[in-house]
């Protein structure tokens, strides 16, 4: 029999399902109060004499028990804790402790949802995902079972989700205490409950079903019930010991490998991941014989903030400050740096903390660049509407494809036309999910690297962002028309990225130099060469523009992008000293004197900047990921401070 429980103006309603009409149980009657031997004769009588029929299509399902008085999420498929550990770049190598006995924690019985509702995100989460699981509800008391015993106590199974917070989750399990907020969102049951003599099992016994998970209707995974390693009769024995085991108490089955977001997860393959589940994504779960449940994810409210406590043993380290001079005041906000041309800045300049522009025509605006996350990119773009709202945006010139200067885009107005060079579009295309940059905020990654990254990245909410793509490229040069002024857009790159374009606005004097120049902090030479990065910077001052608005630091002049291309000069004559007499790349870093330079905000950049020196001189220099060269540039900082 097929169990199901419904809302209705005055509460909930228990029937049974017989093809896609319900027979309604009497009033009052809750699919709880019938488990155990009553549950199957209540099914028959509601089948034969029906309180009331109604179609399953007119009614909207709840979970069939809404309130249980237990959930316990058992991990019954190691290959899915095995994929879990290969995600995060472990071997994937489970704890012998995994062979010995079945685990499982407790979920919240007061968040479990219907098969259709909403699924509100964690507050605070940038990696929401789903897990596909099945549910084993108890229909009789017990303690001290056996596994043959646990079998005969279960009611039936129903399709359950559970919704994770991966960040969160992440994070806590740091505090080796075990699941808390990263597991506390939401569990979907549904939609159905199915009594076992219904559905499949094994030679062995174990629930042989087909299941399959999709996002917006691609496959995400799908495989086999069969395929537990511990059985629902083994972990319901497990749990019952010196337990009394309560009618409608849930045991989820973990999940089925594959069946989630976190499994296709590849560290070595960021861009292949199709990101984590954000506002408006539809997830749909089904297993044969147990239905569907398809549902909607909703953004939530930001959480309340708390204020971390004082750690005692941290080291106190002095406030950053960026020594460069600054041609205006060097304050968060909105600063006019010429006729119709702003430049919103954001102090000081170092990782995220990057600058953007506004160039005003009649009743038409560009702006240059967004920003790291939605909620600094909504207070800059509020913070410009005295000059947007009588001067639309029309435009949206992105210089480069890193996400401090991208990741806003989604809230421009639709009307915006969107422009950038073809090689920044395609880097977009290729770089990770921005989400995934929550990694530098979360993952534990060891003494060193753990508190820079968090010191450097701990700042910005990378939750919802959707990245918004080019509507317009271009190769090396374009002329726009803003309102009547000119506003040409040169690509010098590759240097910093793939593609550098610069903005320059003749008639007021002013170049937006995009992330070719950083003032007061260092530069950080991604793609290279270094000499084209140098000859850009030539480039740019015979602009002769004597305003410039850096991508990062206080606005400047010409002087500022001559001071870039002297250091740019000097840490290539440092890397070919250190190659010419031998050292590698380790000693190298380690070796540089930066001189005047050492004062710069990020020092320790130089790593990155030495390390794409030595791949141009030698091209077989092992290639390092991201993660190797922040830890080296961790290191580096460590020593120096």
């Amino acid at each position: 029999m097929r169990f199901v429980t419904y809302g209705t103006d005055d509460g909930d309603r228990a029937g049974v399902l017989n093809g896609e009409l319900v027979h309604v149980l009497p009033p009052g009657t809750t699919l709880l109060g019938l488990l155990g031997p009553e549950l199957r004769q209540a099914g028959e009588r509601a089948l034969a004499e029906p309180d009331e029929v109604v179609a399953l299509a007119d009614v909207r399902l709840k979970a069939p028990i809404p309130r249980p008085p237990s959930i316990r999420d058992c991990l019954c498929f190691l290959d899915h804790m095995r994929g879990c550990l290969k995600a995060t770049g472990a071997p994937g190598v489970l704890e012998p402790t995994w062979y010995q006995i079945p685990a499982f924690y407790f979920a919240n019985p007061a968040t479990v949802i219907g098969p259709h509702d909403d699924v509100p995100i964690s507050p605070g989460s940038a990696w929401f995902d789903f897990e596909l699981e099945i549910g084993a509800v108890i229909g009789a008391a017990g303690r001290d079972l056996t596994p043959e015993q646990a079998v005969e106590h279960i009611a039936g199974y129903t399709l359950m989700c559970d919704w994770s917070a991966r960040d969160l989750q992440g994070l806590e399990s740091q505090l080796k205490i075990g699941q808390a907020k990263g597991k506390d969102g939401a569990t979907t049951l549904g939609p159905w409950l199915v009594t076992p003599d219904e559905l499949p099992f094994g030679p062995d016994g174990r629930l042989a079903l087909h299941v399959r998970a999709e996002v917006n209707g691609a496959l995400v995974g799908q495989g086999r019930t069969d395929a537990m390693d511990w059985s629902f009769g083994e972990v319901v024995s497990y749990a019952s010991r010196g337990v009394e085991l309560q009618p409608g108490d849930v045991f989820g089955s973990g999940t089925v490998p594959g069946c989630c977001l976190i499994e296709h997860l590849d560290f070595g393959d960021l861009a292949a991941f199709r990101g984590w589940l954000k506002d408006g994504d539809v997830v749909r779960l089904s297993a044969e014989g147990l239905g569907e449940v398809r549902q909607t994810v909703r953004a939530s409210a930001a959480p309340h903030p708390l204020a971390p406590r004082a750690d005692p043993a941290a080291v106190v380290r002095p406030p950053r400050r960026n020594p460069a001079r600054s041609a205006v005041p060097y304050t968060r906000g909105l600063h006019q740096v010429g006729a119709g041309v702003w430049a919103w800045l954001l102090p000081d300049g170092g990782y995220g903390r990057s600058n953007a522009g506004l160039i005003a025509g009649d009743g038409a605006s560009l702006l240059v660049d967004t920003l790291y996350d939605l909620p600094l990119t909504a207070e800059m773009l509020a913070g410009m509407r005295p000059i947007t709202d009588p001067h639309p945006l029309s435009h949206a010139v992105l210089t480069h494809a890193n996400g401090d200067h991208t990741h806003g885009g989604q809230l421009l107005p639709g009307s915006v036309r969107v422009v950038a060079a073809e090689a920044t579009a395609h880097e977009m295309r290729a770089e990770m999910a921005p989400e995934l940059t929550t990694a530098l905020q979360v993952m534990d990654l060891g003494p060193v690297l753990t508190p820079y990254l968090r010191d450097r990245f701990g700042g910005f909410d990378f939750g919802g962002i959707r990245l918004r793509e080019p509507d317009h490229t271009f190769d090396r040069r374009l002329t726009l028309d803003v309102g009547g002024r000119e506003v040409r857009l040169l690509n010098l790159g590759p240097a910093h990225t793939e593609a550098d374009a610069v903005v320059h606005v003749p008639d007021a004097g002013v170049l937006f130099a995009g992330d070719l120049l950083f003032v007061g902090c260092t530069p950080i030479v991604w793609s290279g060469p270094i000499a084209n990065w140098i000859a850009a910077c030539d480039t740019m001052i015979g602009l002769d523009a004597p305003t410039v608005v850096p991508g990062h630091g206080p606005v400047t002049d010409p002087a500022g992008i001559r001071a870039v291309r002297d250091y740019l000069a000097h840490v290539a004559e440092q890397a070919d000293a250190a190659h010419a007499k031998g050292l590698d790349l380790r000693e190298a870093v380690f070796a540089v004197d930066l001189a005047e330079y050492a004062g710069w905000l990020d020092a320790e950049r130089v790593v990155v900047n030495v390390y794409q020196r030595y791949r141009e001189i030698h091209p077989g220099q092992p290639e390092l990921d991201r993660f190797a060269l922040f830890a080296l540039m961790a290191e580096w900082q460590a020593t120096r401070s």
